[in-house]
């Protein structure tokens, strides 16, 4: 059996990182942090395959944590999801600007956010294909 790809979840709720851990923790590998400067050494240190952020939290946003990600030349390719209760148009635009690869609104549900994880997944897939396809031509 291969390994269980890794997830690093960050939200300052309580409730809503074990509603993370519960969604996710049967077939991923789940890392998780309180806050945004949290979740950026635990990315650096996991290397995960997935982060999945709240926007408000504290020390660090979500917005400016996958900013930092993103500059980051080890863990710019490390896909983030925004997890959010900001659901403004503007919110979300400001979400795709700082770099996420999708932008989930609070209250989620946690089938829904399942196959956002997949989605994600599967384009990464598509990428390394296309890549390892280049370069065999």
């Amino acid at each position: 059996m291969s390994e269980k790809k890794k997830i690093v979840i960050a939200d300052d709720e309580p409730f809503i990182l074990s509603a993370l851990q519960d969604t996710l923790s049967d077939e991923y590998a789940v890392f998780s942090a309180s806050n945004g400067k949290e979740a950026v050494a635990l990315v650096a240190k996991t290397m995960p395959d997935l982060a999945i952020l709240d926007v408000m939290m504290p020390e660090m946003d979500g917005l400016e944590a996958c900013k930092v990600l993103k500059k980051d030349s080890a863990t710019k390719g490390v896909p983030v999801i925004l997890l959010t209760a900001k659901g403004q148009i503007t919110d979300i635009e400001k979400g795709f600007k700082s770099g996420a690869d999708a932008y989930v609104v609070k209250p989620f549900s946690p089938a829904r956010l399942m196959e956002k994880v997949e989605e994600i997944f599967e384009k990464v897939q598509m990428r390394k294909k296309i890549i390892e396809d280049k370069k065999k031509s």
